[in-house]
């Protein structure tokens, strides 16, 4: 479905995708996560056609998306601040949607606009953010794309109305499964829907795996200082704190059998890390991290 090969971008002279790759063949809910400033957006944008990598080479279905009218037709991008035409009502919009994407499910468009109780005559100018985000997401769920990419698909939204929105990706994806890629903020919440996860940093992959595999990453040990240092000085330390004689530290370590075993053995207290701290230690910058 997506091949991309060893690909670099750049805006004004700086690096912004360096020499990445990564390859998805799967019809799955894949999240995209990493910092501002990682260089998520520009890679959307290259996977959506918009811009043309300066080396390597990116498939869509087997086709370069850069100024391909056929391969871009596969493919639905709805960007966090969609830049729709400011005399455009939500109805407008919609037609937008149904005119570009040959798959559009128009029942199901018209189901969302009451769930999500949006108006059709209403200005796009003249909505909050959240019902913005809202309209962006009726698009992109409704197109059917092969390759469905949802950039902030929940930004503004209450937690009432972010809940019907994974419902409704969920069920959608059931019902006809396709590639659907998508960032947000809401990791720790929006994380149950995803079956694999990418982490970029600084332009490049930190890794691309099931989302199973990422859940269990990430534990915290505690306990006296000097029988930690002693114990896991050999380990990926990834923060740590220390009070008195008491330590705290979070290793990049898979919360499992052994490691409760050997945190029961020493007297220590074994937790496991909430997922956005891991993937901001992950993607911190490099140093020398010792205790």
């Amino acid at each position: 479905m997506i091949h991309v090969d060893n690909i670099t971008f750049s805006y004004d002279k700086e690096t912004v995708l360096d020499e990445l790759s990564f390859t998805e063949l799967e019809p799955v809910i894949t999240g995209l996560w990493g910092r501002n400033g990682s260089g998520k957006t520009t890679l959307m944008k290259l996977l959506a056609g918009y811009e043309e990598p300066e080396h390597g080479k990116i498939e869509i279905q087997g086709k370069r998306p850069y100024n391909n009218a056929e391969a871009v037709q596969n493919v639905c991008y709805m960007q966090e601040e969609h830049p729709f035409s400011s005399i455009w009502n939500v109805h407008d919009a919609l037609r937008f949607g149904k005119y570009f994407n040959p798959n559009w499910d128009q029942e199901m468009s018209e189901r969302l606009l009451k769930t999500f109780r949006l108006d059709r005559k209403k200005k796009i100018t003249k909505l909050s953010t959240g019902m913005k985000s809202a309209l962006q997401f009726i698009i992109g769920i409704c197109s059917n794309a092969e390759i469905t990419i949802l950039d902030e698909p929940v930004n503004g939204l209450d937690a009432g109305m972010r809940k019907k929105m994974y419902k409704v990706l969920r069920e959608s994806h059931e019902e006809n499964p396709r590639l659907i890629l998508l960032t947000s903020h809401h990791i720790g919440e929006i994380q149950s829907i995803f079956e694999k996860i990418i982490v970029i940093k600084d332009g490049n992959i930190v890794f691309h795996e099931l989302m199973d595999e990422t859940r269990e990453k990430g534990i915290w040990l505690s306990g006296n200082k000097d029988k930690l240092e002693e114990k896991i000085s050999a380990e990926k330390i990834l923060e740590h704190e220390t009070m008195g004689s008491t330590m705290k530290v979070m290793l990049d370590a898979h919360y499992s059998k052994e490691w409760k075993e050997f945190a029961h053995s020493n007297g220590l207290s074994i937790e496991k890390a909430e997922l956005q701290d891991y993937l901001l230690n992950m993607t911190e910058e490099e140093e020398e991290m010792s205790i």
